[in-house]
C-alpha cells in the first residue's frame, strides 16, 4: 500500500499543483479584479484608454485569472425585496378575452340581442345583453372559450367561470387560472430581472423567489439601491394601440375597452386609446439603438413571426389611421399609417438621447416585466463593512489554521507536520475550485472554511491514532502505515458522507448566505477527503521509502 506507481504520484501532485496555480489568483484579489474587469470592457468593444492597459496589465493573461465571487455582505452592493403586483396581470388577462368573446357573441345576435361591455371591477369582465331571456345561452357560448388549466395541480379545472346576473355576463378568472398566471408572472419576473442585472456586467447577483410573490435581488458591487431600482424598476413595457381620439383634459372619462393615456413629449395632450393592444412587446425578438433620417437618436425593434403578421394585418387594415406606440403608459409617437408594414420591424423615434435610447433597447431586448413591482425593502451594503467583514473573516481563518498545525505538530511530530502540509494543498484546492466554479464566497461561507480546517486533520487523527494501536501491537512500521490507512477508511468515509448529506440538504433547502455555507462545506469535505487520504500518505511514503527508520514517535 505504501508503493505508489509513477503516474499515481503524477495524478496526485498534479491535482495539487493545479490547485495552487488556481487558487494564486485569491492572492491578488484586488489585482485580478481590475484585470478581469478591463478584460470584459475591451471584450464589450470599449477603446483601450491608457487607464484600461493599466488595469489589463495588472494580472498576466497567461495565468488563471478567475476569483472567488465575494457575496453582498463582503463586497458591499444593493439589496432589495420587491413585491410582484400580480392583480394589474389579472385584468389584462381578463381584457385580453374581450375581442373574441365580443365576437363570438356577435355572431350568435339574433339570438342574444346586441351587446355592450360596461363598466366593471378590474377582477371581472361585465357584458350586458340586449335580450335578457337568452342570458343562459350567451353563458353557454361564453362558456365554449373556456379552456383547461395547464398545470399539474389544475385538477381539470378551466381558465374562466361565467355566470348570468339579469341581463349581464359575469365573466372571472378561476382561481386554477390564478395561481398558473401567478406562477408564470413571477417566473418570468424572474428571468427578466436576471436578463437586466447581467446586461450591466454585474457578477453573481442572487435572485430568487422568496414565498408567492416576492422576489429578493441582491447585487454586489454595485453602487447604492437607487442604481438597482433604476435598472429594474422601468417596467418598459412596450404596446401598439389603435387611436380613437386625442383631447387635452386629464379628466377625460374613458368608454368601457378605451383608455386615456399621456403624450410623453406634449404636456396637456392625451390619446383616446383601444384598450386592446393590437401588438405587444413581448413579442419583440430584437432592439437595438440607432438614428432616424434626421440623425436623431431612436430605437430598431423585430417582432417575432406572430406579432409580424399580427402588426402586418392591422396596418393594411388601417392605412391612412393613426396607431399608438405606447412606452410605460405614455404614448411615445401616435403616426398616421401610410401604407402596410409587413416586414415585422420598425422605429421607435422621440426625443432621446443616445443614452436613452441605448437604455430603452436594453430593456426591450431583455423584456418587459409582466407586472409592476413594490418596494418593500431596500439596502446599499457600503464596501467599508465587506472590508471589516473580511478582515475579520481572514483573523479567523488564520487564527483556526494555526492552532490546528500547532495541535498537529504537538501531538503527533513530523506525521503531523505531514498533516499540515496536506492542510495547506486542502485549503488551496478548495479556493481553486471555488473560483472555478464561480461560487460566491459570503460570511457564512467563510464559516464553512473554518469549519473545512478544523475537519480536515480529523481523518488525520483518526489515521495516526490507527497507526499508534499497531504499532503498540507489535506492528511493522510500514506494515502499521498501511494498516492504520486502511482501518480508518470505513470510519472517515462514513463521518465525511453524513456531514455532505447535510451539506447537499442545506443547498437544496437553504437560501442565499446558508447555501453559501453548503457549497463551502462540501467542497471542504471533498479536498479535506483526498488530501487526508492521498496526500499525506504520499509525503509519508516517501519518507519511509528514503529514511528506512527503526523505530517511530508517534
Amino acid at each position: 500500500m505504501l508503493d505508489f506507481p509513477a503516474w499515481k504520484k503524477v495524478l496526485i501532485w498534479g491535482i495539487c499543483l493545479l490547485g495552487v496555480i488556481f487558487a494564486l489568483p485569491n492572492l491578488f484579489y484586488d489585482r485580478v479584479d481590475r484585470h478581469n474587469q478591463a478584460l470584459r470592457k475591451i471584450e464589450a468593444g470599449a477603446p483601450r484608454t491608457p487607464e484600461l492597459e493599466a488595469d489589463l496589465a495588472a494580472w498576466p493573461g497567461w495565468l488563471p485569472s478567475t476569483i472567488v465571487n465575494l457575496g453582498l455582505d463582503l463586497r458591499g452592493g444593493a439589496h432589495l425585496l420587491v413585491e410582484v403586483k400580480i392583480e394589474k396581470v389579472y385584468a389584462e388577462r381578463l381584457d385580453s378575452y374581450w375581442p373574441e368573446l365580443r365576437d363570438r357573441l356577435r355572431k350568435a345576435r339574433d339570438t342574444v340581442g346586441p351587446i355592450r361591455r360596461i363598466q366593471s371591477p378590474p377582477d371581472e369582465l361585465r357584458i350586458r345583453i340586449g335580450k335578457p331571456e337568452a342570458v343562459d345561452q350567451a353563458a353557454a357560448i361564453v362558456r365554449k372559450m373556456a379552456t383547461p388549466v395547464a398545470t399539474l395541480t389544475g385538477g381539470g379545472a378551466t381558465d374562466i367561470e361565467v355566470k348570468a346576473e339579469g341581463d349581464t355576463l359575469v365573466i372571472r378568472l378561476s382561481e386554477a387560472e390564478k395561481r398558473a398566471i401567478l406562477d408564470r408572472t413571477v417566473q418570468q419576473a424572474l428571468e427578466i430581472i436576471r436578463r437586466r442585472v447581467d446586461e450591466v456586467g454585474t457578477r453573481e447577483p442572487t435572485i430568487q423567489r422568496v414565498g408567492e410573490r416576492r422576489i429578493l435581488i441582491e447585487v454586489p458591487g454595485l453602487g447604492s439601491a437607487a442604481e438597482l431600482k433604476k435598472l429594474i424598476g422601468t417596467t418598459a413595457r412596450l404596446t401598439f394601440h389603435p387611436v380613437i381620439g386625442r383631447t387635452t383634459s386629464k379628466n377625460t372619462r374613458p368608454k368601457a375597452g378605451q383608455i386615456v393615456l399621456p403624450a410623453a413629449d406634449e404636456p396637456g395632450l392625451f390619446y383616446i386609446l383601444d384598450k386592446t393592444p393590437v401588438v405587444t412587446g413581448d413579442e419583440l425578438v430584437n432592439a437595438q439603438p440607432a438614428f432616424d433620417r434626421n440623425g436623431r437618436p431612436s430605437v430598431t425593434f423585430r417582432f417575432n413571426p406572430a406579432g409580424a403578421r399580427k402588426f402586418g394585418k392591422y396596418t393594411s387594415e388601417n392605412v391612412g389611421k393613426p396607431f399608438a406606440i405606447v412606452l410605460d403608459d405614455k404614448v411615445i409617437s401616435a403616426p398616421v399609417i401610410q401604407e402596410p408594414i409587413l416586414g415585422g420591424s420598425g422605429q421607435i423615434t422621440g426625443s432621446f438621447t443616445v443614452d436613452e435610447s441605448t437604455r430603452l433597447a436594453v430593456l426591450l431586448r431583455a423584456g418587459a416585466l409582466p407586472a409592476p413591482l413594490d418596494i418593500l425593502e431596500e439596502r446599499t451594503i457600503g464596501p467599508e463593512l465587506g472590508r471589516d467583514s473580511i478582515k475579520a473573516g481572514k483573523i479567523a481563518a488564520i487564527v483556526a489554521f494555526v492552532l490546528v498545525m500547532a495541535y498537529m505538530w504537538a501531538s503527533y511530530g513530523l506525521f503531523g507536520i505531514f498533516a499540515n502540509i496536506a492542510l495547506l494543498f486542502n485549503v488551496a484546492l478548495l479556493f481553486a475550485l471555488l473560483s472555478v466554479i464561480g461560487a460566491t464566497l459570503t460570511l457564512p461561507g467563510i464559516a464553512g472554511i473554518v469549519l473545512t480546517i478544523g475537519m480536515a486533520v480529523d481523518a488525520n487523527v483518526l489515521i495516526f491514532e490507527r497507526i499508534r494501536e499497531e504499532l503498540r501491537g507489535g506492528r511493522r512500521i510500514a506494515r502499521a502505515i498501511e494498516l492504520g490507512y486502511e482501518k480508518a477508511l470505513s470510519a472517515i468515509l462514513d463521518a465525511n458522507i453524513t456531514t455532505l448529506i447535510s451539506a447537499v440538504i442545506l443547498f437544496a433547502m437553504g437560501s442565499g448566505p446558508v447555501r453559501g455555507f453548503a457549497v463551502t462545506l462540501g467542497i471542504g469535505i471533498i479536498t479535506s477527503v483526498f488530501t487526508a487520504i492521498w496526500v499525506t500518505r504520499l509525503l509519508i511514503a516517501g519518507w519511509v521509502a528514503r529514511k528506512r527508520p527503526k523505530s517511530l514517535d508517534l
